[in-house]
């Protein structure tokens, strides 16, 4: 318990600070699809009886080992080209985009309706040519992207060309122009986002007509729009034909599908399973913010010459002088911090004991981490 109190002075001696930890993230394509088995036997993937979404795994997700990567889903507007009640889980594809929208973009404030995902910046001038109705969804693990995606470092390439040979042709979608000062970011009621452009142009000459999705950072979540394959699939646009599920006549044929084609007639773990295959890399940084507080503790020559424990006094002299006149001397080996009314709140030990005397004077710094 100390006996003496030296006060803090909240304008000179208490400082905060914010600091950025990044790793990097990098998910090969053969871990996502082909390394735990080959479809429709991969353990690594796990579906639901609901049919909404499929998880991807590091490892077979059976194991104690194994670690939640990301789930991965489709889903399109009630006003898209694809919706019909005819089509398969048609309801829970458009309850998909309408959840995934109200979360992360919100309602349109004068008709009340959930906004419609934009490959731009601008997520309500409602442009048709940018407008994303039709969508696939990954959404990343708090594991692995902790606090955000740090702005600027998210890749995905993907495979461009028919489903017997689909990373024939690849391009990469990167958030070339987004960076950790805000530029070119976008903002909703989900957080910060940037467009993801293919890359294979450059950076200044990028346009919305080589946008294809947007990744949100805080969220961890990127969606992708389907005109990527519709408009670059080679191969009489086979986006889909061994692994998506068909329905009616189409079952067990294996005839090739467009994306969107998929996205209507397969189910969602179907055309989540194509999504998949096509998966070559993907990369990002994440990030881990701590935040703290910083106590300079400072201890003047007139105090804290006197140790505060009881073996420091012997028949009420020092053990530590041999000399009457000699000045006292004192080694701080531990801060504490209390409130108002000098209850401790928390302690910090020194790696090694400072000398004290009368002759100097020591300021500590203590910093809190959070």
């Amino acid at each position: 318990m100390a006996i003496t109190y030296e006060p803090l002075n909240q304008s000179t001696d208490v400082t905060t600070t914010r600091t950025l930890l990044h790793e990097i993230i990098p998910l090969t394509g053969t871990i996502i699809s082909g390394t735990y088995g080959t479809f429709p036997n991969e353990e690594n993937i796990k579906n639901y009886t609901h049919g909404m979404f499929q998880s991807v795994y590091d490892y077979p997700y059976l194991s104690s080992s194994a670690n939640h990567i990301f789930d991965i889903t489709t889903g399109y507007d009630e006003g898209s080209v694809l919706s019909a009640s005819t089509n398969t889980q048609n309801s829970k594809k458009i309850n998909l985009y309408n959840q995934f929208s109200q979360v992360l973009l919100g309602y349109d404030a004068e008709t009340g309706a959930v906004e419609i995902f934009e490959s731009d910046l601008d997520i309500t001038d409602n442009t048709s040519t940018e407008q994303m109705k039709n969508c696939f969804f990954l959404s990343f693990a708090r594991l692995l992207t902790k606090d955000q995606v740090k702005k600027g470092s998210f890749s995905l390439e993907l495979g461009m060309g028919p489903w017997s040979s689909s990373m024939s042709s690849r391009i990469t979608l990167q958030d070339l122009r987004a960076s950790e000062e805000g530029t070119q970011v976008g903002s909703s009621v989900g957080g910060d986002y940037g467009v993801l452009y293919d890359s294979t142009g450059s950076a200044a000459s990028l346009t919305n007509t080589s946008s294809y999705g947007v990744v949100f950072y805080q969220a961890g979540i990127v969606v992708l729009s389907s005109s990527i394959w519709d408009e670059r699939v080679t191969g009489s646009n086979d986006f889909a034909s061994g692994s998506a599920t068909m329905t009616g006549s189409d079952a067990g044929t294996g005839q090739a599908r467009t994306a969107l084609q998929a996205m209507a007639t397969s189910s969602i773990s179907g055309t989540c399973d194509a999504l998949r295959h096509r998966i070559y890399n993907l990369s990002y940084n994440n990030t881990t913010e701590i935040n703290s507080t910083i106590y300079f503790c400072r201890m003047p020559v007139n105090k804290f010459n006197y140790s505060a424990n009881p073996t420091y006094v012997n028949a009420s002299k020092i053990r530590v002088k041999t000399i009457a006149s000699n000045q006292p001397v004192s080694y701080v080996t531990t801060i504490g911090l209390y409130n108002v009314n000098n209850e401790l709140l928390a302690t910090a030990k020194l790696s090694e004991p400072l000398k004290k005397t009368p002759d100097n004077e020591l300021t500590l710094r203590v910093r809190l981490d959070y």
